[in-house]
């Protein structure tokens, strides 16, 4: 039976990244040996969607305000990189990790999974 999904954020700079999302995006986390950091995600979704392209993969926060979220994560430090803009499916906007990677976050605006 699945019980899980583990998502890998590749980075540059993965230890700063892994303290980004530990202090300061405050997620919980176990440590698997040496530093090396797994957090706990709050409730997911999975979505397959078609593409013209190569296959790929990707990796969204979602949130239920998306406005103070991000004052919220803006007041410790946290650059937006994307401004919210408007899809039909949610607001969405992106934040920088440390490690220079961005990380998307949306406000969703369809029935959630986590609702179910």
């Amino acid at each position: 039976m699945i019980n899980g999904a583990h998502v890998i954020i590749y980075s540059r700079d993965a230890e700063a990244d892994r303290a980004f999302i530990r202090d300061v995006l405050g997620f919980a986390n176990v440590d698997a040996d040496h530093g090396w950091l797994i957090f706990k995600l709050p409730p997911a979704e999975l979505a397959a969607h078609p593409t013209e392209g190569e296959p790929r993969h990707e990796f969204y926060l979602m949130c239920d305000d998306i406005q103070s979220t991000l004052e919220g994560l803006g007041a410790r430090g946290v650059q937006v990189d994307v401004p919210v803009t408007e899809q039909s499916w949610g607001l969405l906007a992106a934040i920088r990790l440390p490690g220079g990677g961005e990380l998307p976050i949306y406000e969703p605006r369809h029935p959630v999974a986590k609702d179910l």
